[in-house]
């Protein structure tokens, strides 16, 4: 009974769930609301902190119902403040260790946590770090929200903005991916609104689709870096069972029923996507439908690749923009420490 108490709640537990759960135990329901506030809008890392609580319950539920936490094993930070942490969950199934990574973004007043859904990718990118890890399966929902937590309790300061953009392929975690997003918008809980909220796909075609049936409030982003069918084959795994153009399609889709812009992910790689009938390309797309560009310099050099001069960066960003779309250069915040998009791969330096 009490293996199936734990496996019942959670941090990421419904308040109905914890109701069911309190009842179970002879409690008042009431402590289910108690319970979700002291999780959601304090954070507790522990039932020793659920002052509410009689001391009597607050043991009991450190037994029976532990609250899994990440362990900080290392962090790094940047002289404006962005900061990389490399959290340790509980081990895999074969007793592996599990290690992913979390960023908090400083960019003037606003304050971004990237966060991850995945430990290592499911994928295989060429230019990204991240797919040079061994994969050892999705997170639970309540480890995606430890991530969030545990950093503004180490922060010791709120975020503004929470991106899915950090390992692995979030559309492949669906269900926990987005159970954590509505937890993380509940107005008892972060609070975040829905428009501060951005899951990131490589172009997980069945996740997008469901994301426009179920009407997810939440902004969408896709990493599109190659806007030509062949070459994005060779860069990207991901496109040789879901093309560009279905994926295209789809984009288009979502911005007509859901009436909200789609955000494009642009990796910019001299030699392999910043030529002219790349551009070309890419302005085609971007004409499609409402949408923005995030351009973003890349930071890694497996295989050759470099990452764009500034004036490489700008010349592109600029031709963009003349031609009538949204297109921003996103930088590369947390390079000096390994933070930075693209190269979440566990250094602790």
């Amino acid at each position: 009974m009490v293996f199936e108490s734990r496996m019942a709640v959670g941090l990421a537990a419904l308040e109905s769930e914890w109701k069911e759960f309190f009842t179970s135990l002879g409690e008042k329901p009431f402590r289910a609301t108690q319970a979700f506030h002291r999780l959601h809008r304090k954070f507790a890392a522990s039932w020793g902190e659920c002052l509410e609580f009689p001391l009597p319950l607050r043991q009991k539920l450190s037994e029976i119902c532990p609250l899994d936490d990440l362990n900080i094993l290392h962090s790094n930070t940047t002289e404006e403040g962005t900061e990389k942490v490399v959290f340790e969950a509980r081990p895999d199934p074969r007793g592996r260790p599990r290690r992913l990574e979390s960023v908090w973004i400083v960019s003037g007043e606003r304050r971004t946590i990237c966060i991850s859904s995945q430990v290592g990718c499911s994928l295989n990118c060429r230019f990204c770090a991240t797919a040079t890890l061994p994969f050892q399966g999705n997170l639970s929902a309540a480890e995606i929200l430890a991530q969030v937590y545990s950093l503004i309790r180490h922060r010791k300061e709120l975020p503004t903005n929470i991106v899915f953009m950090g390992m692995g392929e979030p559309f492949y975690n669906y269900d926990a991916v987005l159970r954590a997003a509505d937890f993380l918008h509940h107005p008892q809980g972060l609070g975040l609104g829905a428009r501060h909220i951005t899951i990131s796909t490589a172009g997980v075609i069945p996740g997008i689709e469901r994301f426009i049936t179920e009407k997810r409030p939440y902004n969408l982003a896709i990493s599109l870096n190659v806007p030509l069918e062949e070459n994005r084959s060779a860069l990207m795994d991901i496109n040789e069972r879901y093309g560009l153009k279905d994926l295209l399609q789809i984009a288009v889709r979502y911005t007509k029923e859901l009436k909200r812009k789609i955000t494009f992910e642009y990796i910019m790689m001299p030699d392999y996507n910043m030529d002219s009938r790349s551009l070309q390309a890419l302005i085609r797309i971007a004409r499609q439908l409402p949408c923005r560009i995030n351009l973003i310099p890349l930071n890694t050099d497996f295989e050759g690749f470099r990452p764009p001069t500034d004036e490489e960066a700008l010349k592109f960003q600029v031709a963009l923009r003349q031609a009538g779309i949204l297109a921003f250069n996103r930088g590369n915040p947390g390079k000096k420490i390994n933070g930075a998009c693209g190269m979440l791969a566990l250094k602790m330096v």
